[in-house]
């Protein structure tokens, strides 16, 4: 009898105490603060027993407090042929701690990773999609995968994103002999108490009780703040090639011997095709334009990441044949095509997106990077093409890729290198006007615009659009004018000196207002920047501008008949290490009209954290002068 009651005890205290630790109602107050979930526990283990397998574990114990806090649940895994995922489930508990749902492998959605083409369909996802019925509430992940591939070990961030916590976070790697052993480098882990443990065969890594991460505007990327450890492979096995790194020329000599050497076969009736094309062209340059805007006509692009579907590109000749491809397929055909004319051009992987992310020059690894275009050397410099893209001009790359450190890829072995910059100056747009404020507040006028550099690349899209998503696009462009009606547009993409230029007539009532015989009106109509960033009373990291800007405003404003300045803003000069702006007023008497000249300059830059209140200060005075109202009086 005492040794029934001594286990049903014994299995009492472990139900209680397992259900204690899914509670979300005992949580630590500086965990909870700034937070929209609390990581209660994540633990990667990483076991390299051969150069050709390696075995993941995963648990991951995420308390969603609110409908923002969804998004960290990141109970999803891909696989593939050479990525075997097992034991994948998810346990869901209510906030008491009460398990309320078991969700197991046959449950999860399982979807491919790629849309629209058949040339990937070994990338798939396995992902949770569950629906809360209420907050909060908690999700236990757990999955097992085993995989051929040991070239790119999963790294690891000790926090998911801003606004989540962590209460304990654990990352372990083992390996079966000294020359598996990978290389790790740590980042940002200051400020955090990390402990690490090392013995012959293992590396582990453990921390507790991580605040959260409150975003602050204009900071550095998450990557840049968050603590977090990269890892990469020295020798390994990836795709069935083995492999030893030891610098970036490493990477990119294996890459083009195992996975680039002999995909770039055509058939004969594609080499002559092209070469059809550019018959008579002698320049490089220019046979490269033709060929790229074959590419662009002549095929689709899906997305498959980099990673996701594998390093080694689909054949040239596959992707000549069905006529789409990813960017790995895509670029990789491309430069088929290229040199079936006589141009070079080189694979180069890079790290795309809105923000900007370099290649570490001291840590080579194949997870660094997840987009591919292609570099082409021309007269001592390189052009920079994206084959994905089937609307920007040859040469032009725009925020996606722009301004950073990649790796070009070479019979020889691998190069970093860096894209086309855009400086502040480069990112220019011009804005001339000429409008009629009438008596009665409404103004007529015609506003030509044209931009170059990034603000090309956020504007050209509109002359492909339909005329009511144009119109709604000036509408909120110029949402400072009231009643506003296009009367007419007329747009223009110059892709060969790549600029976009807007000529567009309009006409709004009661633009300015009136007030017995007064007139109150802005001079700016038509390109006023009312940006002021948020204010931080303990801000707590640096202030980056990624990308500066320059703008360029002239109107010409022909007055109401009968009416004269009362009262006209003084002109402006600000020049500080953020940029500069300068405005200026100029009346002309005999014309009765008034010529406003403005001008805004944004440089990019990294600047400490105490300097983001003079930077703030600065857009406050420029959003104010751009503002600033004229006086008319009747006479």
């Amino acid at each position: 009898m005492r040794l029934i009651l001594f286990c049903l005890l014994a299995s009492f205290t472990s139900i209680l105490s397992a259900q204690l630790n899914q509670q979300a109602l005992l949580l630590d107050a500086d965990l909870l603060s700034n937070s929209n979930a609390i990581v209660r526990m994540e633990e990667m283990t990483v076991a390299i027993t051969s150069k050709k397998e390696m075995n993941i574990s995963m648990i991951r114990k995420v308390t969603v407090l609110n409908k923002l806090g969804n998004e960290h649940v990141h109970a999803s895994v891909g696989y593939s042929n050479d990525r075997k995922v097992k034991n994948i489930q998810a346990i869901i508990y209510d906030a008491l701690g009460n398990q309320i749902d078991k969700i197991k492998q046959k449950d999860f959605k399982d979807v491919s990773a790629v849309g629209g083409g058949t040339l990937y369909s070994d990338s798939r996802v396995l992902y949770l999609d569950y629906t809360p019925v209420k907050y909060p509430y908690t999700i236990e992940f757990h999955y097992e995968l085993t995989t051929s591939d040991t070239g790119a070990i999963p790294s690891w961030y000790f926090l998911g994103g801003y606004e989540v916590s962590t209460e304990k976070s654990k990352y372990q790697i083992t390996y079966a002999s000294p020359d598996l052993k990978p290389e790790i480098k740590e980042g940002n882990l200051e400020g955090i108490v990390v402990v690490k443990t090392e013995t012959p065969n293992s590396i582990g890594y453990e921390a507790s009780n991580i605040k959260a991460i409150k975003e602050e505007e204009m900071s550095p990327s998450f990557d840049k703040i968050a603590p977090k450890l990269m890892t990469r492979s020295i020798n390994f096995s990836y795709g069935g090639y083995e492999g030893t790194f030891n610098n970036w020329k490493d990477v990119g000599l294996w890459m083009y011997t195992n996975l680039l050497k002999g995909q770039d076969q055509l058939s004969e009736a594609a080499i002559r095709n092209i070469r059809n094309l550019v018959s008579g062209v002698e320049d490089d340059l220019e046979k490269a334009k033709m060929v790229y805007d074959y590419v662009q006509k002549n095929t689709r692009y899906i997305s498959v990441q980099v990673g996701i579907g594998g390093l080694q590109p689909i054949s040239a000749i596959e992707v000549d044949k069905v006529k789409y491809g990813d960017c790995k397929g895509l670029s990789n055909y491309t430069k088929a095509l290229l040199e079936a004319v006589g141009v070079k051009a080189f694979y180069t992987h890079v790290e795309a997106g809105s923000y900007k992310v370099d290649f570490q020059d001291d840590f080579s690894d194949l997870a660094q990077g997840n987009h591919v275009i292609l570099a082409i050397p021309y007269k001592d410099t390189y052009h920079w093409i994206d084959c994905t893209s089937q609307v920007h001009p040859f040469g032009f790359i725009g925020d996606f890729t722009d301004d950073r450190r990649v790796l070009i890829i070479k019979p020889e072995g691998g190069e970093l290198a860096r894209t086309t910059k855009y400086s502040s100056e480069d990112n220019f747009q011009k804005t001339i006007a000429d409008y009629y404020l009438k008596e009665d507040g409404s103004i007529d006028g015609k506003i030509i615009i044209e931009t170059f550099g990034i603000q090309y690349d956020q504007r050209f899209h509109l002359a492909d659009r339909p005329k009511e998503d144009i119109e709604k696009h000036y509408k909120k462009y110029w949402n400072n004018i009231n009643n506003l009606k296009i009367k007419s547009y007329q747009l223009q993409n110059n892709r060969n000196d790549i600029v976009f230029s807007e000529d567009v007539v309009i006409t709004a009532s009661n633009y300015a207002s009136k007030s017995g015989e007064r007139i109150f009106f802005r001079a700016n109509a038509f390109n006023k920047n009312e940006f002021i960033p948020d204010r931080y009373r303990d801000r707590k990291f640096p202030l980056e501008i990624q990308r500066g800007f320059f703008d360029e405003d002239e109107y010409i404003i022909q007055l109401p008949a009968g009416y004269a300045i009362e009262a006209i803003p003084d002109d402006k000069q600000i020049d500080n290490e953020f940029g500069s702006y300068k405005v200026a007023y100029e009346l002309k008497e005999e014309k009765k009209q008034l010529v406003y000249k403005r001008s805004l300059l944004i440089n990019e830059g990294l600047f400490p954290k105490e300097k983001y209140n003079e930077y703030r200060d600065f857009r406050k005075k420029t959003a104010s002068f751009d503002n600033a109202q004229i006086v008319l009086i009747k006479i």
